[in-house]
């Protein structure tokens, strides 16, 4: 090897791309993976200059943006690829004794009289020390450099985006609960996911009894309000996860947001001042994002990011980040286990519906809005489905949650 050369492989290595794996897709891990290779195999020769700018002020320069570029783009193309998909007609079929079951179960819930600060209560004796009972379920004021949200990097905490946080808060009027919800004494709360199991259960109208509603990222309400209900109190995703419909989205909903990287703190801020989102920073996104919210400043909120901190390594008891040369640990929660732990925090009683992955039934339908079968599961790479469903059947059998659906463990 000439003195002025060196081989391309050390330069793909550090030039930032692999941070791209933050994203909520497997698609993305296996693109970049295939970059790893291609770029270690090709052994390319480039100018040593060439190389040594790449590691400038940590900044990408051309050459190692041009990858960068390549490998998106190969991302993009990636994402086209095709699932085994499910019959829903047969596969929706539900026995009408099983949904009367259901719906009487559901009822009896909301007849009961509300017991309050019963699953704080809970949640604190079954964890102890492992779960905070009154830790904030949004960010109020910016972290500061000695403060819990400043140890981590997103979605953990601020670490580094103090100043973007402070730009948030300074534009979001509101922080909290809406009033007229902190002034009830004893609040329900229901979380609905996305699972196949709720479709065919006619639950709709239960569910719109509840004192506050949580849905999940783009999980659609139009066209299955009768299984799902049509009342939102809280819509709680990320970017990518928003859904891109206006309709949606309520004029009085909340929209929490759950912040996991840089772009997503630019994205937020472009939502709430109803502006528009540079091109550039739309590359930064794994798929689609929403280009519009049609809600006013005062209905966003930011997720307090020490949730998903004590959600993850204290009562899941995942690893902490580590530093890793390609990838990323499976330390981050789905967004429904975070959404049920805030749950306990925004509500006396928890209840959900439409969770539960049974990975041994590869043929039945995953989400109560599409055809894709439970076997798509086997392709994602972010989340430990199987410590997350021990956790919520340990809730369910404690009684601290109820499971309306069945999916975890039914009680009906």
């Amino acid at each position: 090897m000439a003195v002025n050369e060196v081989d391309l492989g050390p330069c793909c290595a550090q030039c930032g791309h692999d941070r791209l794996t933050t994203g909520h897709s497997s698609a993305v891990s296996s693109v970049l993976e295939e970059s790893k290779k291609w770029c270690l195999k090709s052994a390319t020769k480039v100018p040593l200059k060439a190389v040594l700018s790449c590691y400038l002020a940590g900044k990408l320069k051309l050459g190692c943006t041009l990858l960068v570029f390549g490998v998106w783009i190969l991302y993009i193309l990636k994402l086209n690829y095709t699932t085994e998909e499910c019959d829903m007609k047969k596969m929706h079929y539900v026995d009408p004794d099983r949904v009367k079951r259901a719906q009487k179960y559901a009822q009896q819930v909301l007849q009961k009289e509300c017991r309050p600060k019963f699953a704080k209560k809970s949640m604190a004796r079954l964890f102890e020390h492992r779960y905070s009972p009154d830790l904030p379920p949004f960010v109020k004021e910016a972290p500061k450099v000695n403060e819990a949200e400043y140890k981590y990097d997103p979605p953990f905490g601020f670490r580094q985006f103090s100043s973007q946080v402070q730009t948030l808060l300074e534009i979001l009027p509101e922080h909290d609960l809406p009033e007229h919800l902190r002034a009830k004494s004893c609040r329900r709360c229901v979380v609905i996911g996305s699972g196949g199991i709720l479709h065919g259960l006619v639950l709709g109208h239960a569910l719109n009894q509840f004192d506050v509603v949580i849905r999940l990222n783009s999980a659609p309400v139009e066209g299955y309000s009768e299984h799902v209900g049509n009342k939102t109190t809280i819509r709680m995703t990320y970017p990518e996860g928003a859904p891109l419909s206006d309709l949606e989205y309520y004029s009085n909903d909340l929209f929490v947001a759950v912040l996991f990287k840089s772009v997503d703190f630019n994205w937020l801020q472009a939502m709430v001042k109803n502006e528009t989102l540079p091109f550039w920073v739309r590359l930064f996104f794994w798929k689609q994002v929403a280009e519009k919210i049609p809600l006013q400043p005062k209905h966003f909120r930011i997720l307090n990011p020490v949730i998903i901190k004590e959600t993850a390594f204290d009562i899941l008891q995942y690893s902490e980040p580590q530093s890793r040369f390609w990838g990323r640990d499976k330390n981050v929660p789905t967004i429904g286990v975070i959404a049920v732990v805030l749950a306990t925090r925004l509500c006396d009683e928890v209840s959900l519906a439409g969770f539960g992955y049974d990975l041994s039934q590869p043929r039945t339908p995953l989400h109560y809005f599409d055809n894709l079968c439970m076997a798509a599961m086997n392709f994602q790479t972010m989340h430990n489905v199987t410590t997350e469903t021990r956790f919520l059947l340990k809730l369910v059998k404690e009684g601290v949650v109820k499971d309306l659906s069945g999916g975890i463990h039914c009680e009906f």
